[in-house]
C-alpha cells in the first residue's frame, strides 16, 4: 500500500490524499461501503462499480462463522470468492465479538466466545485475527483490538486500552501476504489522555495506517469531535487515519476537517432498508404517505440510476416489500454518501470547504 498526500486544506485539518494498493487507486477522503459478509447488502458488485466504490469492507468474525475459512481458502481468498476485483478492508472481528456474542472469557491471548448466530464456541485472538484475515486476503487488515462499552468506568477502559496495545504488537509481528498492509487501532474510551497515550504507543508501532475505534457505540457526535482532537495529533502526518463506523454527513465533513482520511459505517445502507433515501435535499422517509402521488424524481442533483425514478413509484415499492425497492433506495444513499466525498475532496481542491461545510449543514444539521 502507498499514501501520498496532496494538498492540505487552509482553513482546518483537512487533507487530499491517495492509497494505493494491489487493486485499486483511491481517492482520499473516502467513505467505505460496507460489505459485512462478503455483499453490500442487495447490490451487486457491478452497482458497486457503477457508482465508482474503489474499496468496500468486509468482516473478519461473521466470514469466520459462515462460509468459514476452509471453504474461503479453497476460493482463494475474499477477493476471488465474491469476485471483487477492488480493493478490501477486512476488519479484525474484535468489536462484534464484544458486541454481538455472549463472551466466557478473556484472556491474554484472545476471547472465548459463542455465536451470536447459533451458540457454538469459538476462539478469537490477534493471531487467529490474522491469520483470518490472511486467509480472506484483503488489502487493508486491522490489528485485532479491544473496544470498550460506552458508559465505562475509567478503570475499564484502560485494561482493555492496555490488552489492545499487547496485541497490537502481536498482530505487527505475524508475517501477512506481501500485498496486505495493516493498521492499528487506537481505544481510550472518551478519555482524551488515554486517546493520546494509546496513538503515541501505536504511532511507535509504526503500522501502514492508524483507525480510531471505539467511537461509534452511542456517545455523543460533539464527543467524538473531542477525541478525534485529542487523537489525531499524535498520529504520524504521513499515514492514513480511519475513523470506524462514523456517520452522518455532517459527522464526516467534521471529522475531515479534524484530519480523519477514511470512513465506513452502515448508516447509508440501514437507512435504506428501513425506507428513509439520502438526497441532496436532505433526508425523506420515502414510506410516508405524502409523497403516494410525488412524481417528481428523488434527487435531481444526483447523477445516479436511482435518483431518476419517481419518490412515489419508490413509495410504491418498499410499501409493498418490492425487494427492488430496497436495491434502488440502497444504491441512491451509497451514491450520495461517494458523491458527497466527491465534493468534499472537490471543496478541498478549490479552498472553499468552508462554504460547502455550511452547505452540508443546512441540509444535514446533525
Amino acid at each position: 500500500m502507498k499514501f501520498s498526500l496532496i494538498k492540505n486544506d487552509s482553513s482546518s485539518k483537512a487533507r487530499l490524499g491517495i492509497l494505493e494498493t494491489e487493486h485499486s487507486v483511491i481517492e482520499t477522503p473516502v467513505f467505505m461501503p460496507v460489505g459485512t459478509r462478503g455483499a453490500v447488502k442487495t447490490l451487486t458488485n457491478q452497482q458497486l462499480e457503477d457508482i465508482d466504490a474503489r474499496i468496500i469492507l468486509g468482516n473478519t468474525y461473521h466470514l469466520m462463522l459462515k462460509p468459514g475459512m476452509e471453504i474461503m481458502a479453497k476460493a482463494g481468498g475474499l477477493h476471488k470468492f465474491m469476485n471483487w476485483k477492488r480493493s478490501l478492508l477486512t476488519d479484525s472481528g474484535g468489536f462484534q465479538v464484544f458486541s454481538l456474542s455472549s463472551l466466557n472469557k478473556i484472556t491474554e491471548d484472545g476471547v472465548f466466545f459463542q455465536s451470536h448466530v447459533d451458540g457454538s464456541k469459538h476462539f478469537l485472538g490477534p493471531i487467529e485475527s490474522m491469520q483470518i484475515q490472511k486467509t480472506l486476503g484483503s488489502d487493508i487488515v486491522m490489528a485485532f483490538d479491544e473496544c470498550s462499552p460506552y458508559p465505562c468506568e475509567r478503570i475499564g477502559v484502560e485494561k482493555a486500552m492496555d490488552r489492545t496495545h499487547r496485541w497490537a504488537e502481536r498482530c505487527r509481528n505475524f508475517e501477512l501476504q506481501s500485498h496486505q498492509s495493516l493498521f492499528g487501532i487506537v481505544q481510550g474510551g472518551v478519555h482524551g489522555d488515554l486517546r493520546q497515550i494509546s496513538a503515541q504507543a501505536l504511532a511507535k508501532m509504526n503500522f501502514e495506517g492508524y483507525a480510531i475505534g471505539g467511537l461509534s457505540v452511542g456517545e455523543p457526535a460533539e464527543l467524538v469531535n473531542v477525541m478525534i482532537d485529542e487523537t489525531v495529533p499524535h498520529l504520524p502526518l504521513d499515514k492514513p487515519r480511519y475513523l470506524m463506523g462514523v456517520g452522518t454527513p455532517r459527522n464526516l465533513i467534521e471529522a475531515v476537517m479534524r484530519g480523519i482520511d477514511m470512513f465506513d459505517c452502515v448508516m447509508p445502507t440501514r437507512n435504506a432498508r428501513n425506507g428513509t433515501a439520502f438526497t441532496w435535499s436532505g433526508k425523506i422517509n420515502i414510506k410516508a404517505g405524502r409523497y403516494a402521488q410525488d412524481f417528481s424524481v428523488l434527487d435531481p442533483e444526483l447523477d445516479c440510476y436511482t435518483s431518476q425514478f419517481s419518490k412515489a413509484y419508490l413509495r410504491h415499492l418498499l410499501n409493498v416489500d418490492e425487494i427492488t425497492g430496497l436495491t434502488l433506495v440502497t444504491l441512491q444513499n451509497l451514491a450520495f454518501y461517494l458523491d458527497f466525498m466527491r465534493k468534499l475532496r472537490e471543496a478541498i481542491k478549490q479552498d472553499t470547504l468552508q462554504d460547502f461545510y455550511r452547505r452540508v449543514c443546512a441540509i444535514y444539521p446533525v
